[in-house]
């Protein structure tokens, strides 16, 4: 655990606790479903949404309209049309104008200055790039920074770049021995399903032949490395991240990725992008890998754990949720599965994987805290809802385009307010598997 008394914490926390709940909860609606990086939509029957809740596993999977369920996702906007007199209409609000800056231009020199001192150190302190990076990290050292707190690079300058080589040279091995031959009659179906899930991403970037093809060798591999898992669906939204960062490295800051040619980037440093995604990946899906396995029990337990925080948080959010039929795992599944990739705009993923790697092994543990806080957020508006097709709308719909770094830096200090409180305390997290 990150040595953080919250007594100490310095502004880019105490600020954040402190705020009151009109800052924190400011949401900004609009009618239209967004699209968000990593967005995937498989060809499947669309299913009613039904209130009952799931008995187990498989009737999860199949009654609840997950991400990548496009068309269940269109049957809850045809629902939300026909109710539109039962349920809120949402509309945007406007920022408050005089909303708390709390990185302004000074202070973000600052802090990069901070962060440049720390990684040119001949032994770098690990401890203290986490405590600098927990609020963010600058985008000109983001790539540099992720690599150590991954636990990909060595904390020594003198040995940085030998590692560096020594793994992109593994990967282009490993690419070579396992997708650059003919498939393992075993690999078929793995191959396959990352194959059709890929082309589902939706922003242009990801629709390019080179990008896609980057991001199947980089899952193909892991799966392979990984049987015990294997590839799971919503995984390559977990590659997003490390990809995007990665890829600025070797671009202009300001550069618009999102109409860039990736072809256009020399193939050696495209190589070096695939084998750094790779292994970060890999570094990160090592503290988490039981949520993949075996119909996902972890993330199940998961689930359990944030339903009995919220009832313990919050006894009345909980029980308008029970009230109305919401069954925890029909919305915060894909929460914990895709770490909330689907539910931010890709910016805000990435500032919020600062924290993330910052946390390093107590990650797993602190991900459970920042479900509980984004759900918190939204209480009042959940609160307004009157019945089950209001409440699953919102949930898979929640309006979050708007969000920029500062939103995230109150949702992780609500977290780590939640996790400070919590964590110890009797009679909590007790489910057992």
């Amino acid at each position: 655990m990150l040595d953080l008394d919250i007594g100490k914490m310095g502004d880019h926390v105490q600020k954040y606790v402190n705020d009151n709940d009109m800052n924190l909860k400011n949401s900004f609606w609009k009618k239209n479903i967004r699209n968000l990086p990593g967005r995937a939509s498989p060809k499947k029957e669309s299913k009613s949404v039904s209130s009952s809740a799931s008995t187990s596993f498989d009737d999860f999977q199949e009654s609840v309209s997950d991400a990548w369920e496009i068309e269940a996702e269109d049957e809850i906007l045809r629902i939300s049309a026909q109710g539109e007199s039962s349920s809120q209409t949402y509309k945007e609000s406007r920022h408050t104008e005089n909303r708390v800056n709390f990185l302004n231009s000074e202070v973000d020199t600052n802090k990069l200055t901070k962060f440049q001192v720390l990684l040119e150190s001949n032994l770098l302190n690990l401890e203290d790039l986490k405590k600098l990076s927990w609020s963010g990290v600058p985008v000109e050292v983001r790539p540099m920074t992720w690599r150590l707190l991954a636990g990909y690079l060595p904390t020594s300058t003198e040995r940085r770049q030998e590692a560096l080589d020594r793994k992109r040279i593994d990967y282009a091995n490993l690419v070579k021995q396992y997708y650059d031959t003919d498939k393992d009659e075993v690999y078929k179906d793995t191959y396959r399903q990352i194959h059709i899930d890929i082309p589902r991403m939706s922003t242009p970037l990801f629709q390019q032949t080179t990008v896609q093809e980057m991001f199947e060798r980089i899952l193909f591999i892991w799966a392979i490395r990984h049987p015990a898992s294997g590839y799971v669906q919503g995984m390559n939204d977990l590659v997003t991240p490390f990809y995007v960062v990665f890829l600025q490295e070797y671009l202009p800051i300001g550069t618009n990725i999102e109409t860039l040619d990736v072809s256009s980037i020399s193939k050696k440093n495209r190589d070096s992008l695939e084998a750094d995604s790779f292994w970060c990946l890999s570094k990160f899906l090592d503290g988490i890998q039981d949520n993949y396995i075996f119909a996902q029990l972890g993330i199940q337990y998961k689930v359990n754990q944030l339903k009995e925080l919220i009832q313990r948080i919050d006894g009345t959010l909980h029980g308008h949720l029970m009230k109305h039929g919401i069954d925890y795992l029909q919305f915060s599944f894909r929460w914990m599965n895709n770490l909330l990739t689907r539910e931010l705009p890709l910016r805000c993923s990435i500032r919020l994987w600062d924290t993330y790697l910052a946390e390093s092994d107590c990650f797993a543990i602190f991900q459970l805290y920042v479900c509980a806080a984004f759900l918190l957020h939204w209480r009042q508006e959940l609160l307004e809802e009157k019945d089950f097709q209001g409440l699953m709308i919102m949930l898979q719909n929640l309006q979050t385009q708007n969000w920029t770094d500062t939103d995230i830096s109150l949702l992780v200090a609500e977290a780590y307010k939640l996790k400070f409180t919590f964590a110890d305390a009797p009679n909590h997290l007790t489910t057992k598997r």
